[in-house]
């Protein structure tokens, strides 16, 4: 069942016919059915250790996955070494929300030590059932355009009950907190006082949790750790100044609807109480892939470049958290695989005019929404022979249907009329004046303006030190190369200089910053 589905990603062209057919709709069936005891099995917070590649926001984009399975587990994930963290956000805005869902819940079958799921707020009924808003590229409008309404409902529904077990952030080397969106207010009780860490406020999180809308079964503090873990966002410097609170650190998010901000006293808090040093976290897009805040102490990871309003220039990017190092792995926009860009392209010559447009539907054939002159640049065609057989590979049936999920969740109600801590109806995604605000820059036709990701001004926090445990040391800022770079960057720049705080432990970890990867 899995190898079947991973097959497919391999070379989704040649497997149109397939992706269409009631076999891949009982495959995501069965395929639920197995991956969701797997995920109510794991805690809330998932603990790993490094090496670890750390992605962002996927909203559907088959073909930046594409990129990295190419540049990164080319052999496979299991021959990579190292562990997978994915932020959250699989669904949504992109056209190839099923199949992006299908081939990370395969990896999370196959290698479940290895592939962790965060849960992101586009993994809620909510947001992924609005189809008024995201249209044909919401995720339930995919299910049932895909295969009729009762069918695609069953899937959407059975879709949601594996992204209600996700957890909701991870642990890496005892020392970087990922989450998808940022990190919860404390809980309280009723005199006004604290009653654990953040972690353990995690972990009391039901193994599922329907968050947007909540199950009878969760109660109001905990569904409001866990709408903070997918929803909030870093305070901008006009929220610092004038929108966060000074003791708690935290205020309204520019998005709207209920959803919080943190600010740099929040930062300092959770970290000196957790003992960790970094925060890396998605749900905000980035022109570059990667950007940093609060004193280069919040990492945000965004691994999409399309459907975000960012320009033809934006990168998908990720981070490697290698030990004693961090390195950061972007998409140029000049890099090229199996996926076709325009409808005139010759390798398109062959298709009739129904098998473009069906093409298209699933995400394989995306036309630019920019002037033609400008995507020249940028692009070239392929050549024929790599898309001349786009024929279906019907010969991955043979499954029986023993397996396949039935669509119920037993013993777990939602509860429709209860309302949720954040609204999504009343939200915007990436809001004007936030952390990462590209709006004035990136949202012009152009879309050429390039920035800088400022690593400087460190914050020197005053959090106990762990012993025998590596650090991060303080990041400086890396000047830009004309010449491109590599995965593996430039010698030069691998050692930057050592936090003076922790002198005496002999050795630290250090940011490296790789620019995009270019074919």
């Amino acid at each position: 069942l899995a190898n079947r589905i991973v097959e497919m990603f391999k070379d989704p062209g040649s497997h149109v016919q397939y992706l269409n057919s009631d076999q891949f709709a009982r495959d995501i069936l069965k395929l639920n059915s197995k991956v969701r005891p797997i995920l109510e099995d794991e805690p809330r917070v998932a603990f790993l250790q490094s090496p670890a590649y750390v992605f962002g926001d996927i909203h559907g984009n088959l073909e930046d996955l594409h990129f990295f399975s190419d540049n990164i587990w080319r052999l496979g994930m299991s021959l990579t070494a190292g562990n997978f963290v994915f932020l959250g956000d699989y669904v949504d805005r992109g056209m190839s929300c099923l199949e992006v869902v299908a081939y990370l819940l395969s990896m999370k079958l196959l290698l479940p030590h290895k592939v962790f799921l965060l849960r992101g707020n586009h993994e809620t009924r909510d947001v992924n059932g609005w189809e008024e808003h995201y249209g044909e590229r919401s995720f339930i409008y995919q299910c049932r355009s895909r295969f009729g309404d009762d069918l695609g409902f069953r899937i959407w529904e059975s879709c949601n009950q594996v992204f209600d077990r996700m957890p909701l952030s991870a642990v890496i080397d005892q020392d970087i907190f990922c989450v998808h969106g940022g990190i919860p207010r404390p809980v309280t009780d009723l005199a006004g006082i604290t009653t654990g860490s953040r972690i353990q406020d995690i972990l009391k999180v039901p193994k599922v949790a329907g968050i947007n809308p909540p199950y009878e079964h969760e109660e109001e503090n905990v569904q409001q750790v866990a709408s903070d873990c997918i929803w909030s966002d870093p305070a901008s410097d006009e929220q610092e100044a004038n929108g966060v609170d000074e003791e708690s650190g935290f205020g309204e998010s520019l998005r709207g609807g209920g959803a919080i901000c943190f600010g740099h006293k929040a930062v300092t808090n959770f970290l000196q109480q957790q003992g960790f040093s970094y925060i890396m976290r998605a749900h905000e897009a980035h022109a570059e892939g990667v950007a940093v805040s609060k004193g280069a102490r919040v990492f945000t990871v965004f691994s999409t470049s399309k459907d975000h309003n960012q320009g033809s220039k934006a990168m998908a990017g990720c981070i490697l958290v290698d030990f004693e190092k961090m390195h950061v792995i972007n998409r140029s926009p000049a890099y090229q695989n199996q996926y076709v860009h325009r409808r005139d392209s010759v390798s398109l010559a062959m298709l009739s005019e129904a098998e473009i447009k069906e093409r298209m539907r699933l995400g394989l054939i995306t036309q630019d929404q920019h002037n033609e002159e400008e995507y020249e640049e940028v692009y070239e065609e392929y050549d024929e022979e790599e898309w001349d057989d786009m024929s279906d590979d019907s010969s991955a049936a043979g499954d029986d249907d023993d397996d396949e999920d039935d669509g119920s969740d037993e013993g777990y109600i939602l509860d429709s009329g209860r309302n949720s801590t954040v609204d999504p109806v009343h939200t915007v995604a990436s809001p004007l004046g936030s952390t990462h605000d590209n709006h004035d820059v990136w949202g012009t036709e152009s879309g050429t303006a390039q920035t800088k990701i400022d690593f400087s001004n460190v914050e020197m926090s005053n959090r106990k030190k762990k012993r025998r445990q590596p650090r991060f040391s303080s990041i400086n800022e890396l000047e830009e190369e004309e010449e491109d770079s590599t995965v593996e960057g430039d010698e030069d720049n691998k050692d930057l200089q050592p936090d003076p705080r922790e002198k005496s432990e002999g050795y630290r970890r250090r940011s490296s910053g790789e620019n995009a990867m270019k074919t």
